[in-house]
């Protein structure tokens, strides 16, 4: 497949997420939101064609996609593992934690490992903040995690 062929396979998926979303009242987030269930990511060919259906800048587009932690500018990793980073999560020791899993992992935040099986992404309040510190991986929540949860997790993000 050619460049122009990728190029042009984003520009109908999108395209057809933004059409049908474009109507809606505040239809941004939702078209990013589409966009990136579609594609793991939002790919920047998408952030133009959302400009022109929106009548935005590219540099609005670009900035509301940036502003939240949410939306990636790049494929994940097979298991996405979120670490609480608010401050009950720290107070609780979110901090040795997160530098624990950041070294059986092998990256830091906002990376991918190179087998391509973790993303490791920083959020700031999953909510659990009695039960700190907390994370997610692939959608569910773990709680009052120590070196021992680090290790299980870590292990069942790697598979």
């Amino acid at each position: 497949m050619s460049l122009n062929q990728a190029a042009g396979d984003v520009a109908t998926r999108a395209g057809t997420i933004i059409d049908s979303m474009k109507s809606m009242e505040g239809p941004l987030l939702p078209i990013l939101h589409g966009i990136q269930e579609e594609f793991g990511y939002v790919p920047q060919d998408a952030l133009p064609l959302i400009a022109k259906a929106l009548n935005l800048s590219r540099a609005e587009v670009h900035g509301v996609m940036t502003f939240y932690h949410d939306y990636r500018d790049h494929p994940a990793g097979r298991h996405v593992l979120k670490l609480c980073r608010a401050e009950a999560c720290q107070s609780m020791g979110g901090d040795v934690l997160g530098e624990r899993i950041k070294r059986l992992l092998g990256i830091d935040f906002h990376q991918t490992t190179l087998d391509g099986s973790v993303t490791l992404e920083p959020v700031y309040c999953l909510g659990l903040c009695a039960c700190a510190p907390a994370a997610m991986l692939d959608g569910e929540l773990y709680g009052r995690l120590d070196d021992e949860g680090a290790d299980d997790l870590v292990k069942e993000a790697r598979q």
